[in-house]
């Protein structure tokens, strides 16, 4: 029931919505938003601005300049936007906390003779059910967890599974990262740390509990992104795969999904510094070798074999203490066809 704000007294189904709004500034909304909002601001960034500061010396003159941005910012919208919509379109829209905002884009909509309705408590009582549903959801699922050294192909074997029609959730798609030290992915930012949260709720939801969850085996960190706590913990009571690979089609793998240091071997030398206190002054200098003969190949063979794989060895085992005694997955090739047909078998395995 609505109250005569047109608030919803509790937290609905975002998805029965066929339009959901965020009313605040662009900056708000890059932090992190409701998934399939879109961002109309009543007042923008600057603007926004502009009116937080007046406001501290003259409230009136606050508001009167906040509503006369909010007024000329609406109808700009209405006319470019939302005209676009018919009149039987279901309409959420919110703000921070469920006030001036939102009501301002309520009225305007409701006016119009929109079915629409304000989220009670805006984006603040958003974030709190975040929380709570990854306090509790993760828990509910079973979880299969394809482990095994890095570039062996867990992520395209994901792919496969998700094609054959299983329940994959990829954390590293979710978080724009590989998950290693030189994981991160030219050009493209990590999503914050409360839209990457918004993002695996999203996608968990989805989800049936009554079937498995693929995922790879992740660290606690993706690049500068934590998985929440409960599905960190939650995954470590899967069921785990082994999965290996050739070395020569890990090499493959590698060149193709790093590519961008092949074409800049530097940057990946500079990156690999990090790891001095690990490997010793002796190693580093024989990668620094490796990337003035530009053999990068070799190089990332040798990176796997002294670094990466003892290194996830060792998180596997302390992780998975039964790791050995697991299903073991040899993939002879990494070829998308033969990774359908694993995907395949795998996932009717596990009904």
């Amino acid at each position: 029931m609505l109250n005569q704000n047109g608030q919803r007294a509790l937290m609905d189904d975002f998805s029965s919505y066929d339009l959901i709004i965020d009313a605040r500034s662009e900056r708000e909304y890059e932090e992190d938003h409701i998934p399939r909002a879109i961002n109309l601001p009543v007042v923008n960034n600057d603007e926004y601005a502009e009116v937080g500061t007046t406001h501290r010396d003259d409230k009136h003159r606050a508001y009167v300049i906040g509503v006369a941005y909010s007024h000329r910012n609406i109808a700009n919208h209405v006319d470019q936007v939302i005209s676009r919509y018919p009149k039987k379109t279901r309409i959420l829209v919110y703000c921070f906390r469920g006030g001036k905002r939102s009501r301002l884009w309520f009225d305007a909509l409701d006016t119009i003779g929109y079915k629409v309705e304000r989220l009670k408590g805006g984006w603040k009582a958003y974030r709190r059910w975040v929380n709570e549903q990854l306090a509790n959801l993760p828990g509910q699922f079973n979880y299969h967890v394809l482990c095994g050294p890095t570039g062996c192909g867990k992520t395209r074997l994901l792919n496969a599974l998700k094609e054959s029609g299983e329940q994959v959730l990829d954390l590293e798609a979710l978080a724009k990262h590989r998950g290693s030290l030189i994981g991160a992915i030219p050009g493209t930012p990590q999503p914050s740390q409360k839209w990457f949260d918004s993002l695996v709720l999203a996608e968990l939801m989805t989800f049936n509990t009554a079937r498995p969850i693929w995922l790879e085996a992740e660290s606690k960190k993706i690049g500068e992104r934590q998985l929440p706590n409960k599905l960190f913990d939650a995954m470590h009571t899967g069921v785990p795969y082994q999965i290996d690979a050739p070395m020569a089609e890990r090499v493959k793998l590698w060149r193709e999904d790093y590519r961008h240091f092949e074409d800049d071997p530097q940057a990946l030398l500079n990156q690999l510094q990090h790891l001095r206190a690990l490997v010793g002054n002796e190693e580093i200098e024989r990668w620094r070798e490796l990337v003035d003969s530009r053999n990068m190949p070799q190089l990332f063979e040798r990176l796997m074999v002294v670094h990466y794989d003892p290194a996830y060895r060792r998180s596997t085992v302390r992780h998975f203490p039964n790791i050995d005694g697991a299903k073991k997955i040899e993939l002879d090739s990494l070829d998308p066809a033969m990774l359908r047909q694993v995907g395949l078998h795998l996932g009717q395995q596990a009904l």
